[in-house]
């Protein structure tokens, strides 16, 4: 106890945070997967459902071979429709990101990094951001949707959760040397936006915080959810696809996940779980969380039964989602709510195996 009050405090200073408490509130509903209304001053282009189409004009060729460990950056425009039907264009850089999907025998496209100016138009439909991650088509425009609604079903559950916005973008070569592609992808709220909604900060990643010293009903959340979207792809300590956000210098860090591709619900050609976790397929669950108080258990069966229907509704809503697509989605979530509610299953996949991880824990550093 000594040692996560002492953790606390140093939080704090380093944050420079005031004894001031911000509440979560897990219960609140949510009637189903459309996200939250913005907040004053919020940025509005991750509050909306509709797919937004822009022209992305970049010299193909030199972004597509430069993904060396650390990729240039490489001059190229945004060009848009405003709401008035009139043209826009934005000038921004953008470099090759990501691990294991940089690789060129992983991804034929590669996830992009956007960099935009600081004099960039007050009302550019993308908001007054610095830099928004682009996650691409890699082989297919179907694992963009699948992990896209993997965001939408953890939005359901809370919005300290990262925000993402389905696109459709046009890639065009600068060159004229390549033929245009169109294909979908998403856009990823930024960490420090998305902990400002939150009226958080982000923890840096310097600082070695354990599972056990993060919110325990945060952590339990996040720990039944990625069993749930069958994500083994994560680590606490090692801040693997997990940030966290400190609300005050008196309560634990909130554990907030992001990158999903390794998940069974998304099921990507090229993701394949750790061999020293002891499981085949990203299809087969895995329990990566510890040990928690029955209390904690007893509420994440009540907050996930009562999620489920918008979980469900997350892609029976969807209208860029096929009927195959959805019931492939809606099987795997049924397996997930068999063990949950079985008595039987849940001491055997959920309780035994926590029980375990805290005795013996393999910590996933990632996959690269």
């Amino acid at each position: 106890m000594v040692r996560v009050l002492y953790l606390l405090a140093s939080l704090g200073l380093l944050l420079g945070y005031s004894p001031g408490v911000v509440q979560i509130s897990p219960e609140k509903e949510h009637a189903s997967g459309v996200q939250s209304p913005a907040k004053p001053g919020e940025n509005t282009f991750f509050t909306k459902e509709n797919e937004q189409p822009f022209t992305l004009v970049l010299p193909l060729d030199r972004v597509l071979k430069d993904r060396g460990d650390k990729p240039g950056w490489h001059a190229a425009s945004i060009l848009y429709q405003d709401e008035a039907g009139v043209s826009q264009s934005v000038p921004v850089l953008m470099r090759v990101r990501g691990h294991r999907r940089k690789d060129p025998t992983v991804c034929t496209f590669p996830p992009l990094l956007i960099r935009f100016p600081k004099g960039a138009p007050q009302n550019s439909i993308f908001g007054q951001v610095e830099e928004l991650k682009l996650t691409t088509h890699c082989l297919q425009d179907k694992y963009v949707l699948r992990e896209y609604l993997v965001y939408k079903l953890y939005n359901v559950l809370t919005d300290m959760s990262f925000r993402a916005r389905l696109c459709r973008v046009t890639y065009q070569d600068a060159n004229g040397q390549r033929k245009g592609s169109v294909h979908q992808a998403f856009l990823l709220e930024d960490a420090k936006a998305m902990a400002q909604r939150n009226q958080a900060a982000v923890v840096p990643n310097r600082l070695a915080i354990g599972m056990e010293n993060t919110d325990q009903q945060a952590m339990a959340q996040l720990a039944f959810f990625q069993f749930m979207v069958g994500n083994t792809d994560w680590s606490v300590p090692y801040r693997h696809n997990i940030r966290l956000l400190m609300l005050d210098r008196r309560t634990p860090p909130i554990p907030v996940p992001y990158d999903f591709d390794y998940t069974g619900l998304v099921m990507a050609p090229y993701a394949e779980p750790p061999e020293q976790l002891g499981i085949s397929s990203v299809r087969q669950r895995l329990f990566r969380g510890g040990s928690f108080p029955e209390d904690i258990y007893a509420e994440m069966r009540t907050l996930f039964n009562a999620r489920r229907a918008a979980f469900n509704n997350v892609y029976l809503s969807c209208e860029y989602l096929s009927q195959d697509e959805k019931e492939f989605a809606i099987r795997f979530l049924d397996g997930f709510y068999e063990t949950l509610n079985s008595p039987k299953d849940f001491e055997r996949s959920i309780v035994r195996v926590g029980r375990r991880n805290e005795k013996q824990y393999i910590s996933i550093k990632g996959l690269e």
